[in-house]
């Protein structure tokens, strides 16, 4: 079962309730996506950190129900 992009932005939102975030759906699959995530809990962190807080905010569902998740996560300037 595929995801939408709502749903992804929701469940980034509730790890992350002050990121600004944009999902775009790359294949009109609801498997393949692009997401830029700005938050201010990604200061001072690496890209690889800011990218597993990301994943980790999916709960399990990356490899599964989400197949590929393009990121670009930073910190406001």
């Amino acid at each position: 079962m595929a995801m939408s992009a709502a749903e992804i932005e929701d469940m980034i939102k509730s790890a992350l309730p002050d990121a600004r975030i944009t999902v775009e759906d790359l294949a009109g699959d609801g498997e393949h996506y692009a997401a830029t995530v700005v938050s201010e809990q990604f200061r001072g962190l690496s890209r690889v950190r800011q990218h597993q807080l990301v994943y980790a905010a999916l709960q399990g569902r990356m490899g599964g129900v989400l197949h590929a998740l393009a990121l670009q996560t930073s910190a406001p300037e």
